[in-house]
């Protein structure tokens, strides 16, 4: 069996090889890795040290900056695993969390994983306003949706690679909205969904430390979360 691991980075020159070093590190078993890593037109050197991997890893370049959605959707296309799994290169997400993600794709309980830092209560949030903020966004996606997730911005969204090819076709996000329209996708499509603790956090950046998310993205994952809702 093989796991694709979707890498997408922008301006990640100081955490891209942590990132892959840690991937490397979490054992699988017998399970094979296939690490995509997507560079979304970085201009801080990141991609000068992709180029040095390129014989290791797949790498996809973007020409110029396009977003994290059409990162993963590039990402996904390139996916041969069974398991496809999406890992933000700045590391607020463990991969050491990977066995548990993975676990009830593994005995067939579910086609599509998400992993809650909210189940959790060692949850390290950036401020109260990111905790309320979050909070609201996935309480507007459960009423649109009817699923009754907890944290619908995790980074760590899981699914089987037939749920991903159902999908592909389908999604049209290019920057955050991804993180709506995928949780949307979840529940159009009646996938089997299950949502799991991450026993292991890292800590989270400020946007003075490369953090890419600011509340102007809260008020356009409503917008598309209703578009989501009307026209999907």
């Amino acid at each position: 069996m093989k796991i694709s691991i979707i890498i997408p980075a922008f301006n990640e020159k100081d955490t891209i090889l942590g990132a892959i070093d840690r991937i490397k590190e979490v054992g699988l078993g017998d399970i094979e890795k296939q690490i995509i890593i997507v560079d979304d037109g970085s201009t801080d050197g990141t991609r000068r040290i992709l180029k040095e991997l390129e014989n290791r890893y797949e790498i996809v370049y973007h020409h110029k900056n396009q977003g994290k959605g059409m990162a993963i959707r590039n990402g996904f296309a390139k996916a041969q695993g069974e398991i496809v799994l999406i890992q933000d290169a700045d590391l607020e997400c463990d991969p050491r969390n990977y066995p548990v993600l993975i676990q009830p794709i593994l005995e067939g309980k579910a086609d599509v994983v998400f992993g809650s830092r909210f189940k959790t209560g060692e949850f390290r949030h950036f401020s109260y306003w990111f905790y309320l903020g979050n909070k609201f966004l996935t309480a507007i996606s459960n009423l649109l949706t009817g699923l009754q997730i907890t944290d619908m911005w995790t980074g760590y969204k899981i699914f089987r690679l037939k749920a991903i090819r159902e999908m592909l076709p389908y999604l049209k996000a290019e920057r955050f909205e991804i993180e709506p329209e995928l949780t949307a996708m979840v529940a159009k499509g009646k996938y089997r969904f299950l949502e799991v603790p991450l026993a292991f956090l890292g800590r989270p950046r400020t946007h003075r430390e490369g953090k890419k998310m600011s509340w102007k993205v809260g008020f356009s994952a409503i917008w598309y979360m209703i578009k989501f809702k009307l026209l999907r």
